[in-house]
């Protein structure tokens, strides 16, 4: 199981917004997580908690080229960019990025798609139920995870049908995007039915608001909960885990696999 550190170069993003924001504070952390034994750096540059405002490509760029430049610079640790612009996510495969992780499933830029046809990079798609500014405001579902399963299997019909390979694709259920605590932990209960996909799937649960719903505990505080479920994830031979802790979480999986592999 591959672990993705999360950097977030943004000043409002829902459990660390601001604390990498600069660009020396960006850098220190990507090289705290390659020392922890990272997989993957998805850096983003626009925020996606609840209710966030949205940036300009622009802006977007200003954060996030500099950093990727900076850590490509240093480290052969790939790279993903979290965007659902397609000029962000293409300048930024030019400065070194070497995935696209994209929230809104190629669903909201039109230009997505075709940059997505251009090359062979992999690619991340999620499924979320609304926007970040109101996918929070009571979202319902008859069934979560057949309703994500199909929302998956209709997107990846769609991409091959415009010519993309889906071997390059991985999902991502989306937990906490236009979820409540009772549909986050179905759908972590119940990942085996989205494994059936045959894609590679991506646990994105890190610091999510119903393991605070469970502890009490504030979004910084919750690595221990999020440790927990990163354990469970490779239990149920998930794919990724994308945290803002990469020891935490790379710990619990390490004593995991050793019970597993127990006599």
């Amino acid at each position: 199981m591959q672990v993705m550190g999360i950097l977030n170069v943004t000043p409002d993003s829902f459990s660390d917004g601001g604390l990498h924001f600069s660009l020396q504070a960006a850098i220190e952390q990507a090289d705290r997580m390659v020392e922890e034994g990272v997989d993957i750096i998805d850096i983003g540059g626009e925020s996606t908690r609840p209710f966030a405002e949205p940036v300009s490509a622009e802006e977007e760029l200003n954060r996030v080229i500099p950093v990727i430049e900076n850590i490509r610079g240093k480290h052969s640790t790939p790279i993903s960019i979290d965007t659902s612009k397609a000029e962000v996510a293409r300048l930024a495969l030019e400065a070194g990025a070497n995935i696209i992780n994209d929230i809104s499933a190629l669903r909201k830029d039109p230009d997505m798609l075709g940059l997505v046809q251009s090359t062979t990079v992999p690619v991340i798609i999620m499924h979320m139920k609304g926007t970040p500014g109101d996918m929070q405001v009571n979202p319902e579902y008859d069934d979560v995870v057949d309703e994500i399963k199909r929302f998956f299997e209709e997107r990846l019909l769609w991409l091959e049908k415009n010519g993309v390979d889906i071997n390059r694709i991985t999902i991502d259920p989306g937990i906490g995007f236009g979820k409540n605590r009772k549909h986050n932990l179905s759908i972590i209960k119940h990942l085996g039915e989205l494994k059936e996909l045959g894609r590679p799937l991506l646990l994105a649960h890190s610091r999510k608001r119903f393991l605070g719903d469970i502890t009490g505990r504030d979004a910084e505080d919750r690595d221990l909960p999020t440790a927990v479920v990163s354990a469970l994830a490779l239990y149920w031979n998930i794919d990724m885990i994308r945290v803002h802790n990469v020891a935490a979480s790379l710990d619990a999986v390490r004593v995991t696999q050793a019970i597993l592999a127990a006599e």
